[in-house]
C-alpha cells in the first residue's frame, strides 16, 4: 500500500515539474523577445510633434539595428535620457559620428544657429518640435550605447495601427 501512495505521488511531482519547465522556459522566451528582438514603448508628449501626436501612443520598437550599428539618420529611436538614465525619451536621428550638425541654439529667442561635428561613439538626436523639445541641443551627443532601438510598428490607436513609415 505505501508503493501505491510513492507511485502517485511520483506522477504528480513528475507533472508539477514539466508545467513548472513549461513556464520556465515560456517566461525565457518572452525575456529574450523583450530584451533582444522586439519590445513594445508608450510614447506621450509635444517633442515629436508632427510625427508623433500628443495622446499616448504604443509601438513596437525593433533592438536589432540599434545593436548591430545600423541606426541611420531620420529614424525615429528610443534611448535612455543622458540627463535621467530611469528615462526613456524618443527622438530623431539627426546625425552619427562623423557629421557636421547645424541646429538653431534657441529657437524661442532668435534664429542663431550652432554647428557640431558630432564626436566618435556618439549620435545627434533632436525632437520633431523644436520649441517643445529637450535633445541633444541642450545636453550634447549622445553615447551609442544609449539606443535602445528604433521605432516600426504603431499599435495604438487601432485606427493607425500598422507600419509607422507608411511608403
Amino acid at each position: 500500500m505505501g508503493l501505491r501512495k510513492l507511485g502517485l505521488f511520483r506522477s504528480f511531482i513528475k507533472e508539477g515539474w514539466e508545467k513548472a519547465t513549461f513556464v520556465a522556459k515560456f517566461f525565457c522566451f518572452l525575456h529574450v523577445t523583450d530584451t533582444y528582438l522586439v519590445s513594445p514603448v508608450q510614447t506621450f508628449g509635444p517633442s515629436m510633434l508632427p510625427s508623433i501626436d500628443l495622446t499616448e501612443n504604443v509601438f513596437l520598437v525593433e533592438r536589432i539595428s540599434a545593436r548591430s550599428g545600423k541606426a541611420a539618420c531620420g529614424d525615429i529611436v528610443v534611448l535612455r535620457s543622458p540627463q535621467n538614465p530611469r528615462k526613456f525619451i524618443t527622438k530623431r536621428l539627426v546625425g552619427i559620428e562623423g557629421d557636421t550638425v547645424t541646429y538653431v541654439s534657441s529657437p524661442a529667442n532668435s534664429d542663431k544657429c550652432e554647428t557640431v561635428v558630432v564626436p566618435k561613439g556618439h549620435v545627434w538626436v533632436q525632437g520633431d518640435n523644436i520649441y517643445k523639445s529637450t535633445d541633444s541641443r541642450n545636453f550634447g551627443p549622445v553615447p551609442y550605447g544609449l539606443i535602445q532601438g528604433r521605432i516600426f510598428w504603431r499599435v495604438s490607436p487601432l485606427k493607425d495601427f500598422g507600419p509607422f513609415w507608411k511608403n
